[in-house]
């Protein structure tokens, strides 16, 4: 019996708008997709659970230095809320508590609960979740049978609409009740916990079906990749499969850019404030001569200091060419 190679990784900047499919969990999709580029460092910027689907951009190098500001980007979803069961995970992988008929709902009555769902709301985070306590995921505790009490906490959901009633309001033979709902959201909103308070606020309960998400800030139009498609350029070639990956610079368009020219980035990349009239204060995108990224930088009355900086411009600074 012959054992498989071991993958050879290398050392691979960029970003990869991945089509995560149904199924997997998104550490199980990063590690398929590292694989398959053969990258000695990547990450993800946001979970979907295994039901999900749509956008998890991948980072991969220098471009994890910058995935912690895409994890509290904006981010939209489509979902299918199914009414009149409620299960413990809140979603369609769970196990069903109870059922309730579904009464008898008009557009109104929908509309003004998914109002009360949108703006800066408290939410109740699910019990199943990656959420943490005591350095342990809360999913962790509630599948050994642990009570687990979640506190709410403040999110924000900038759009939480009705995309079709159908289903329900045709009474369709056979066909369970159900919405389909567009959800936009800022960092930490689960869109199961607004599903589940959906269907308490109309009087039936109610879990997440489907879910798909369609973009994250500061990729509001992009071109996914799924993993059959990866996997058929790759066998074309290396070249064919790299030729998916962004530059790090398209995830940086979410932080406000500030410029800075040879000798200033020799002192940033040195570790050193530049002083200067910078603006806005706060978390900047920094570049340098001839627009390239030198990282992540903080501007606080006017000087500009060094955040998450890319091992290039820490080597050029010292004279180390890459």
């Amino acid at each position: 019996m012959t054992s498989r190679p071991r993958t050879k990784f290398r050392k691979l900047d960029g970003i990869l708008l991945f089509d995560k499919p149904r199924g997997l969990s998104s550490n199980q999709a990063l590690q398929r997709v590292r694989h398959l580029f053969r990258a000695e460092k990547a990450g993800h910027t946001g979970s979907l659970d295994p039901l999900a689907t749509g956008l998890l951009p991948v980072c991969f190098g220098e471009a994890t230095k910058i995935a912690g500001g895409l994890l509290g980007a904006r981010k939209a979803y489509d979902t299918v809320a199914r009414l009149g069961v409620v299960t413990d995970t809140d979603d369609a992988d769970g196990q069903p508590l109870r059922e309730r008929p579904v009464p008898a709902l008009r557009i109104p009555r929908i509309d003004a609960a998914l109002h009360a769902l949108t703006g800066h709301i408290q939410q109740r985070p699910p019990i199943y979740s990656a959420l943490k306590r005591g350095g342990e995921p809360l999913y962790a505790k509630a599948r050994r049978g642990e009570i687990v009490e979640v506190e709410p906490r403040p999110v924000d959901v900038h759009e939480f609409r009705l995309e079709s009633a159908g289903d329900l309001l045709d009474d369709l033979n056979g066909v369970p009740p159900q919405l389909r709902l567009h959800v936009e959201c800022g960092s930490g909103t689960y869109v199961r916990s607004l599903v589940r308070d959906l269907g308490e606020a109309l009087g039936c309960g109610a879990h997440v079906a489907e879910l798909r998400r369609l973009w994250v800030d500061p990729f509001r139009d992009p071109r996914m990749w799924t993993l059959d498609e990866l996997q058929a350029l790759s066998a074309r070639g290396d070249h064919c499969l790299l030729a998916c990956l962004l530059p790090l610079e398209h995830g940086m368009a979410s932080w406000p850019p500030v410029e800075l020219d040879e000798a200033q980035a020799r002192r940033l990349g040195r570790g050193q404030a530049v002083n200067g009239d910078f603006h806005p204060s706060g978390s900047v995108a920094v570049f340098g001569p001839g627009g390239r990224a030198l990282g992540l930088g903080d501007v606080a009355d006017g000087a500009l200091r060094p955040q998450r900086l890319f091992t290039w411009t820490v080597e050029a600074a010292a004279g180390v060419t890459r």
